[in-house]
C-alpha cells in the first residue's frame, strides 16, 4: 500500500477507501446547480449551494435545501469529462430511493 502512494497511484476504482476519498474532496466545493436525468429529461433541482460531509454522510446543499444526502462510502462518484462538476450516484435518504443519480456543477472545481 505505501508503495502505491508513494509513486502517486490512486486505491483500486470503485473501493471503499476510494470512494470515502473522493467524496471528502467534494466537501466544501460551492455549487452553481444540481440536475438529475428522469426518464431521460434533464431538470435543474437546485442552484447555487455547497457539497458538505458530514456524520458519515454526503450532503449536497442547494435551493436552500438538502437535496441529496447519501453515506458517503457508499456514493459512487465520477468527474464530468468537461471537468467543471461531478455524476454522483447511490442511495438517497431525501427522496428515499435505493439508486438515484445527480449531477452537481461547481463554479470554481478543484481537484
Amino acid at each position: 500500500m505505501k508503495f502505491r502512494r508513494f509513486f502517486g497511484l490512486s486505491d483500486k476504482p470503485g473501493s471503499k477507501k476510494d470512494r470515502i476519498r473522493r467524496s471528502n474532496a467534494l466537501h466544501g466545493q460551492t455549487i452553481r446547480y444540481v440536475s438529475e436525468m428522469v426518464d431521460g429529461v434533464e431538470t435543474i433541482i437546485g442552484r447555487g449551494g455547497n457539497a458538505s460531509v458530514r456524520a458519515g454522510e454526503l450532503l449536497i446543499f442547494s435551493s436552500d435545501e438538502v437535496i441529496f444526502r447519501t453515506p458517503f462510502d457508499e456514493v459512487l462518484t465520477a468527474d464530468l469529462l468537461s471537468g467543471d462538476g461531478v455524476v454522483l450516484r447511490g442511495p438517497d435518504s431525501v427522496s428515499g430511493s435505493s439508486d438515484r443519480t445527480v449531477t452537481v456543477y461547481f463554479v470554481d472545481y478543484r481537484k
